[in-house]
């Protein structure tokens, strides 16, 4: 990561925390009343080969013992009503601020994938991982909604991992590396605009459905 996307990173995370701290107060009391503890999902990611990390979100789902695995259909039954809204909104995301503060995380960058992923695949995520992983980008604006439908569909966690490694490892792995091999400032703050376009239209979409 360039001292300049390190110094947009941190200057946009410091404001946004700023901004958006009476926000999260709030989602988190919310979330507190409506579902219990614990508030937060944490869960291993990986930022490079060999470097794990636990990235931060606001829980949507309902406690289990074991939850490996990407999310498809077969765990659409655990998502709680508050969770659905969250996601619907993106504001489960919240969290990853700290994640960017840290350094785990950049406001642009590759989805940080799962640890099995990386195991499993190492010459793909050795390439997407010399970028700094991300909050969004281009697979995310680009391939996400297709992504979710496809998994979606999946009725058990076998059928999920073979959609998932099978389709969307490649098709995300294609779209991070054309975004880095043309990584700018300018490309970024491009694809931070996309984004926020993205929630505004699908909230307005949502509030009018």
């Amino acid at each position: 990561m360039t001292w300049r996307k390190r110094l947009f990173d941190l200057f946009f995370v410091a404001l946004l925390i700023v901004i958006l701290a009476p926000v999260l107060l709030a989602l988190l009391l919310w979330l507190l009343l409506r579902e219990g503890r614990p508030v937060f999902y944490v869960a291993e990611r990986m930022k490079g080969i060999d470097q794990p990390f636990n990235l931060w979100k606001l829980r949507t789902m309902t406690v289990v013992e074991s939850d490996a695995g990407v999310s498809g259909g077969d765990k659409n039954t655990r998502i709680t009503p508050t969770g659905a809204w969250l996601r619907g909104k993106r504001l489960d995301e919240f969290p990853q601020l700290w994640n960017i503060l840290r350094g785990d995380l950049s406001f642009v960058g590759p989805r940080p994938p799962l640890r099995e992923y990386v195991e499993r695949y190492p010459e793909v995520y050795r390439e997407v991982l010399k970028s700094r992983p991300g909050v969004t980008g281009l697979a995310s604006i680009s391939y996400h909604r297709h992504e979710a439908a496809l998994l979606a569909r999946c009725t058990t966690p076998e059928e999920t991992d073979a959609v998932y490694t099978r389709i969307c490892v490649p098709a995300k792995a294609r779209l991070d590396l054309i975004y880095q091999r043309h990584q700018s400032m300018c490309y970024d703050f491009d694809l931070v605009f996309q984004t926020i376009g993205n929630l505004f239209r699908r909230n307005r979409g949502q509030n009018r459905g």
